[in-house]
């Protein structure tokens, strides 16, 4: 078997029996399978693990949290009476015509009396753990956690550094407690680690000599803590990629040493600390100058209210010319009614897309047949149809169309065939009309899961039952040039910068737009390190900190308006501590050495201890500072950010429409096969761009050849996120040189054109 070959079955091998594993709800039942394939030091299998830990342990906190929430509201309404009576006595105590010799007989009287007094005595809630008993819920999850905990502790080989070592001696401690049966904790176990909020819990068992409470609560604080240890990266997996140490993610001194010159030439950042700073300071006053000027109009959209606090009045919706909205209903009117099928293969012919789609042992011959099942197998992922509804539909075999799945779509070719695609894209004469390609979006869209899959999480408000975001990237041309499946419960921030630093194509993103969910000093900090400017929509804007660098006398005289909504200060001598730090960092994700959500989470979930992360935080809110100053003084640049923002979402309801199949529910349960559905639907999104872009651009050119003035102002408001001229629907036959056939010599569809259109 050939080397190639043999990867490929080793990775369906291992997907079918994880998807053995996943099929029972149990951890215990998923983690004998995944550990066997741990001991062959597969690192995706070990990253699996750690993984699986972290979602098992986390989905019983939160359930956990659920509990206490429920409980302390059940707590509320037995208190009613409670709070009644209290209520009754403060009136007769803060009364200043009652005098103080009668306020005890008024209570224990004829205003409240001794039978109201003796029944809340007898009904006393006990008092609250500091935690509100958070802990304790988590306790009732203590049978199913030891179920597969102990094998975790057991196949998995945890380090850190000096900050972790009393964490990592509890663990050596309690996976020698599973190995040897023992129950008692002992004496000298370390117990630093646990948070002051859980220390209550272990001090009252050790008081009450239960050493079955004390190692329950122990062994959790343990667990919890090492959890957290992962995420921030003060505990680290040897072998692992996702959990590695976080010195790996950086570049090596020596590395960093050749580099440093060509890094900040590359993003225009000085290697001197003193000249960034007085430079990112120069930027500060120069913003905040702009919202003094603005603030001091008194009565605009951003001003300030009697009390001085910031008042930003919400934009009005954008004023879409009436004739655009006209000139679209023409241009649907003129554009030709094309099945799906046929697009795709009009666009092959121009594109070569399908090219790009090769096999995973390497050179083989191509068929005839090899593009028409590839279209079948590209629409059965994008419509959720699925390969055996495809096969009914356009009369290909499933075996066909699976052995085609299996050998040539994957993400690596999926993202040449959009890379493709965009690149077309690029070179039409109407897309310079949409936008430069230099800014550009990216936000989440939900979609519900069918089946127990490790992405798919419980969220109430998007779900019914589980479901997954899939995180795409969004140029201001229309065209989507990085999608990711994410956890949806996780924080989409993290995931920001992957795919602007991964971006293959020839699109040149200097600016990004995200909402709220995309926003983290982190982010901040390292966009404008990499050279780079985060411009998202931040809900609530007027009550984020804003900070200052020097004293608040200082910043109040040199801006009356602005300095006081300046509440706190930079610890500027941070940031000039790390900044060839900072600058390293920044370099180790330009130059790929390392992935950006890796390193994002971690710097985000790290603590004060971590004075890089720190630094970077200080470094990020200077830059929010003099990002929400401009964004607040430039009502056009507000309106700039928000309608990149709504490109997003028009895509995102091209794609509602494209995956109609089942509910629109995904049914794939690993995150490979999940991976290739986003991409697949990715790429089908961007031919439907391309190709209506395209004939906007024969349509407008008629019409204008035709002697009609159309304006590239008014063109810029219309989207190619348009379905309308699409057929998702009905029969499937993939009949290539047919479709072909029906091409014009000019090699495209003939307009419909209509006298009363001109």
């Amino acid at each position: 078997m050939l080397p190639a070959e043999r990867r490929r079955f080793l990775a369906t091998v291992g997907r079918r029996l994880t998807a053995q594993a996943l099929e029972r709800r149990e951890p215990e039942r998923r983690y004998p399978i995944l550990l066997t394939l741990l001991a062959q030091s597969a690192t995706e299998v070990l990253d699996e693990v750690v993984a699986l830990f972290d979602q098992a342990l986390s989905a019983r906190e939160s359930k956990a949290a659920h509990r206490m929430r429920d409980y302390l509201a059940e707590r509320a309404k037995s208190g009613e009476d409670r709070q009644e009576l209290l209520d009754a006595i403060l009136a007769i105590v803060a009364d200043p015509a009652v005098p103080d010799g009668d306020v005890g007989g008024l209570i224990r009287g004829e205003r409240v009396g001794w039978d109201r007094l003796r029944s809340a005595q007898s009904s006393a809630l006990p008092p609250l753990p500091r935690d509100h008993g958070h802990l304790a819920a988590l306790d009732g999850s203590y049978g199913y956690l030891r179920q597969f905990t102990p094998n975790v502790l057991d196949a998995v080989t945890f380090a850190g550094g000096t900050a972790a070592a009393e964490l990592l001696e509890a663990v050596a401690i309690l996976r020698e407690l599973n190995a040897t049966g023992a129950r008692k904790v002992p004496d000298d176990a370390p117990s630093g680690f646990v948070p002051a909020r859980f220390r209550g819990y272990l001090d009252t068992a050790a008081a009450n000599r239960s050493a079955t409470a004390y190692r329950h609560y122990w062994e959790l604080c343990v667990l919890l803590a090492l959890r957290d240890g992962l995420r921030t990266g003060d505990v680290f997996v040897p072998g692992s990629r996702r959990y590695s140490d976080p010195a790996a993610y950086l570049l090596t001194e020596d590395k960093w040493a050749d580099q440093r010159a060509e890094f900040c030439r590359l993003v225009g950042k000085p290697s001197d600390a003193a000249t960034g700073l007085a430079e990112a300071e120069d930027e500060l006053h120069t913003a905040l100058g702009k919202l003094e000027t603005t603030l001091a109009h008194g009565d605009g959209p951003v001003r300030l209210d009697d009390d001085g606090d910031l008042v930003i009045s919400p934009l009005t919706a954008e004023d879409i010319p009436a004739e655009a909205r006209a000139l679209k209903a023409e241009l649907t009117e003129m554009l030709p009614f094309a099945p799906i099928v046929s697009l795709l293969i009009e666009m092959d012919k121009r594109t070569g897309f399908l090219d790009c789609f090769t096999h995973a042992g390497g050179k083989q011959a191509r068929t005839r047949e090899l593009k028409r099942n590839l279209i079948a197998v590209l629409l059965a992922q994008s419509t959720n149809l699925g390969l055996t509804r495809m096969a009914d539909a356009c009369g290909i075999s499933y075996d066909i169309l699976a052995w085609t799945a299996e050998w040539y779509v994957r993400e690596e070719t999926l993202r040449a065939a959009n890379l493709a695609l965009i690149g077309y894209h690029q070179r039409l004469p109407l897309t310079p009309v949409f936008g430069t390609g230099t800014l550009s979006s990216s936000d989440g869209q939900r979609f519900p899961t069918r089946g127990k899959s490790v992405t798919a999480r419980a969220l109430s408000r998007y779900f019914a039952h589980e479901g997954l975001s899939t995180y795409t990237h969004v140029t201001d041309q229309h065209t989507t040039y990085g999608t990711k499946i994410i956890v949806a419960t996780k924080r989409e921030a993290h995931y920001v910068l992957d795919e602007i630093l991964g971006n293959a194509t020839d699109i040149p993103i200097t600016e990004h737009a995200t909402d709220t969910h995309g926003v983290t000093l982190v982010n901040f900090g390292l966009f404008d390190l990499l050279g780079l400017q985060l411009s998202p929509r931040i809900r609530d804007l007027g009550k984020i900190t804003l900070y200052r660098t020097g004293a608040k006398a200082a910043a109040e005289t040199a801006f009356p308006l602005t300095g006081p909504l300046l509440a706190r200060k930079l610890n500027t001598d941070l940031i000039a501590e790390h900044w060839d730090d900072l600058l390293r960092l920044a370099g180790s994700l330009k130059f790929g050495h390392a992935t950006a959500s890796l390193l994002v989470g971690k710097l985000s979930a790290s603590g004060r201890q971590n004075a890089l992360a720190a630094a970077l935080k200080e470094y990020g809110a200077l830059r929010r500072t003099v990002y929400t100053a401009r964004y607040l003084s430039d009502p056009a640049y507000r309106r700039k950010i928000s309608r990149q923002l709504n490109k997003g979402e028009s895509l995102h309801a091209l794609k509602r429409d494209l995956l109609y199949a089942h509910e629109g529910m995904i049914r794939a349960r690993h995150l490979e096969g999940q991976t290739e559905q986003a991409w697949c639907l990715t790429l089908v999104t961007n031919a439907v761009v391309t190709w209506t872009t395209e004939y906007y651009g024969l349509a407008v050119e008629q019409m204008r050849a035709a002697g009609r003035r159309i304006d590239d102002e008014v063109l810029a408001h219309i989207s190619p996120a348009h379905s309308e001229n699409i057929n998702f629907f009905g029969a499937i036959e993939v009949d290539i040189d047919g479709e072909l056939a029906q091409l014009s010599p000019t090699g495209y569809r003939p307009l419909r054109v209509r006298d009363t259109l001109f």
